[in-house]
């Protein structure tokens, strides 16, 4: 438990935990040790989409096109009525700025921060990931468009350059205590 100022206490399990980030960065795979560390549940805002239009990230965006995405990632993100969640958003989450406000109102939301050389690195079929990306730009130029985006919205910036995920959802948890409670 975490003193508030107000005298009342507030538990790491009783807030949403929004993790935010590059493709590639670990959401999802730290997003799940997190919340069976915390005991919270986990939901994937990527998957959730998928599920709910029966297609995969990529054929939606190549069907419908990166503005229609963009509208139901929006629809989706505002509609999350969570609780005691750790949720993983979709790299491009940073762009609703009515997606982000519900996030940010919900939890704490933490930038997962990985240095670009990494994401290159770990990010194998780019054509088959499901990425947000304007024709003809690079993943480096989608970098550098997105990260001030992710540290606008972050509320705590975690690097994940170096140890295991086990290491970095330590690091997480360690932060958001020493950080204290969420600010409203």
């Amino acid at each position: 438990m975490v003193p508030r100022e107000d005298g009342k206490a507030e538990s790491l399990e009783r807030s949403n935990i929004v993790l935010i980030g590059m493709p590639g960065a670990g959401k999802s795979t730290v997003g799940v040790v997190l919340a069976k560390r915390l005991g919270l549940a986990f939901v994937d805002v990527d998957l959730l989409l998928q599920s709910r239009h029966g297609r995969r990230l990529q054929d939606l965006i190549d069907g419908a096109g990166l503005a229609f995405f963009r509208t139901l990632e929006e629809e989706t993100l505002t509609s999350l009525e969570l609780a005691g969640t750790v949720i993983a958003t979709g790299g491009s989450a940073i762009y609703s700025e009515a997606g982000m406000t519900s996030l940010a109102a919900s939890g704490r939301i933490v930038f997962l921060d990985a240095p670009l050389a990494a994401l290159l690195h770990r990010i194998q079929d780019m054509d088959q990931r499901g990425l947000v990306i304007d024709p003809g730009e690079s993943f480096a130029d989608l970098y550098a468009r997105r990260r001030p985006l992710y540290q606008r919205w972050a509320e705590l910036t975690i690097a994940v350059d170096s140890g295991g995920i086990e290491a970095i959802a330590t690091r997480i948890v360690n932060t958001l205590k020493s950080a204290g409670p969420a600010q409203d």
